[in-house]
């Protein structure tokens, strides 16, 4: 089970990673933008993405973890209910992460020692890659 303890132990190893409000709940922002909040009235954790095409593979791939309420159609963003894997989720939170990380934030998560929950690679994120760091400094 996802908890905010569990998130804000997760984030510390996401360099750059901050706790800031967001919609009145707990928001997770690096460079001063937003990658993950929990959600102000469904009991899930709201990721953003890359892109739509993220948001439809996920929920194909487990409709009963991932899902969207009607605000979020069509927005690169996704609601995972808590039940979800510490692993799991820290792979997507990280992918969220990697999304609006400084390259030189990006190389130090990559140069220091895996988090706990990168140990268990059973369960693989499988999402587009992203390589555009063009906001990226």
């Amino acid at each position: 089970m996802i908890t905010l303890t569990i998130i804000r132990e997760m984030i510390k190893h996401l360099p750059g990673s901050i706790e800031e409000s967001s919609y009145g709940t707990p928001g997770f922002k690096v460079r001063k933008k937003l990658f993950a909040r929990l959600h102000q009235k469904e009991d899930a954790i709201v990721i953003l993405l890359n892109t739509v095409r993220e948001q439809q593979q996920l929920i194909t791939s487990d409709p009963m973890t991932y899902y969207i309420t009607a605000h979020y159609s069509g927005a690169a963003a996704i609601l995972v209910r808590p039940t979800l894997a510490e692993d799991e989720f820290f792979q997507i939170l990280q992918h969220a992460w990697r999304r609006v990380a400084s390259k030189q934030d990006v190389e130090t998560y990559e140069t220091q020692s895996a988090p706990k929950w990168v140990a268990d690679s059973r369960h693989k994120l499988r999402l587009e890659k992203s390589d555009d760091r063009t906001h990226r400094k």
